[in-house]
C-alpha cells in the first residue's frame, strides 16, 4: 500500500512538472532545461581547477559537502568565452543520480512550453546538427532552444572528472 502512494505522489509531481522549463540565457540565445532535472540555482563559486578534462569542464565545487563538476556552458557551445558578472549563475542538475553545475550567463524564468509549442530540431540535411538539441520550443514571437540533459556530458568526461577529483 505504501508503495502505491509513493508511487502516486511521483507521477503526480512529474505531471506539475510536465512542459516546465528553466530559462536562461547564453548570449543572445535562450536555452531551457526540463524543471525536473533542477535541483538548485546558485551564484558563481569558487572553483577548483582540474587537470586533464575538456576545457568546457571549468572544475568541481564543493557545494554542502557535496563535490559536483561544472561546465561552462559558453565553451560547451563554442561560444566566445566571456568573464563572470553578478548575473553569471551555476544551475544544478541532477542527471540520474550525477550532479553537475551549468556554468550559464543569466537564468530567465521558468515557463510552461506545451508538447504542441514544441517541434523537433531541423534534420541534419540542413546542416543543423547538435546532439544536445532535443526540441525548439516556440513562445509568443521567439524560441527557446530545449536541452536534451542527458546528452550534455559523456561517459568519458565524466571518468575523466571522478578521477582527477580523486
Amino acid at each position: 500500500m505504501e508503495d502505491m502512494e509513493q508511487q502516486l505522489t511521483v507521477a503526480g509531481e512529474e505531471d506539475t512538472q510536465r512542459g516546465k522549463y528553466l530559462t536562461f540565457e547564453l548570449g543572445k540565445e535562450t536555452f531551457g532545461i526540463e524543471i525536473k532535472f533542477v535541483t538548485e540555482i546558485i551564484g558563481i563559486q569558487p572553483i577548483t581547477f582540474v587537470p586533464e578534462v575538456p576545457d568546457y569542464v571549468k572544475g568541481i565545487i564543493n557545494l554542502r559537502g557535496k563535490v559536483i563538476p561544472v561546465i561552462d556552458m559558453r565553451l560547451k557551445f563554442k561560444k566566445e568565452p566571456i568573464g563572470y558578472t553578478d548575473r553569471t549563475c551555476i544551475i544544478v542538475i541532477d542527471i540520474e543520480e550525477i550532479l553537475l553545475g551549468l556554468i550559464v550567463d543569466s537564468v530567465a524564468e521558468v515557463m510552461n512550453i506545451n508538447d504542441e509549442n514544441i517541434v523537433p530540431p531541423p534534420s541534419y540535411k540542413t546542416g543543423f546538427q547538435n546532439r544536445y538539441i532535443k526540441g525548439i520550443g516556440k513562445v509568443d514571437t521567439s524560441v527557446v532552444l530545449l536541452l536534451d540533459c542527458k546528452k550534455l556530458i559523456s561517459d568519458d568526461d565524466l571518468d575523466a572528472i571522478n578521477n582527477a577529483a580523486q
